[in-house]
């Protein structure tokens, strides 16, 4: 069990929000993350996927990471990750302070709303394991093919089914689909160079006989 360290832990029921059926109401952003610094409270199993899964997308990510218990999966990646840091006590109030972003995976659903609670007071951003009612975002499967990023969302109510996706996409789309938008953008990068320098042309011929 996950501790908190001098506090008492106040009762945090919370009601999950109401999802119209069918409907999917998240605003899909790409998160610049190896710009914030993110906390992550736990560093079991669930820890562990939360952990790979910031750093498998953003390497290079400030995080620090706050467990009474650290699993030696946990300790060896981040060993590997220089920008990734640990304390192996319990959590205190203060780790939040300059965290933009919360991520908490304690198997304790009181210890995980008591963090929400003052990660929210802080207005910092927060995704609670396996309890998506607390989450003010969600890590969603991920699909990457180069420069090409896919996010999957199922709001929360099946990651098997958003990992199954995943899966289905990987092997349909092609590993060549990197070198398509890199040719892509060189072609841009080169239209639009000619297109700006049409405009200056145009701007000087304006001035000489306007």
């Amino acid at each position: 069990m996950q501790q908190v360290s001098d506090h008492i832990i106040p009762n945090t029921a919370t009601t999950a929000p109401t999802i119209q059926s069918g409907q999917n109401n998240l605003f899909p952003v790409f998160l610049k993350l190896e710009e914030l610094h993110v906390l992550l409270v736990g560093a079991g199993k669930v820890g562990l996927e939360k952990l790979q899964a910031l750093l498998a997308n953003s390497p290079s990510t400030r995080i620090s990471i706050v467990a009474t218990i650290v699993s030696e999966e946990v300790k060896q990646l981040a060993e590997s990750h220089p920008s990734v840091n640990i304390e192996t006590r319990a959590f205190r109030a203060e780790d939040l302070h300059g965290k933009e972003i919360a991520v908490i995976a304690v198997n304790d659903r009181e210890v995980s709303g008591y963090i929400t609670q003052l990660a929210k007071k802080e207005r910092i951003l927060v995704n609670v394991a396996d309890t998506p009612e607390q989450c003010d975002f969600y890590l969603g499967s991920i699909v990457q093919k180069g420069q090409l990023k896919i996010a999957i969302s199922t709001n929360g109510q099946s990651p098997t089914v958003a990992k199954r996706i995943k899966e289905v996409l990987n092997d349909a789309l092609p590993s060549e689909l990197n070198d398509v938008i890199n040719n892509l953008h060189k072609i841009r990068n080169k239209l639009n160079g000619n297109f700006n320098d049409k405009v200056k042309k145009f701007k000087l011929t304006y001035k000489e006989f306007g």
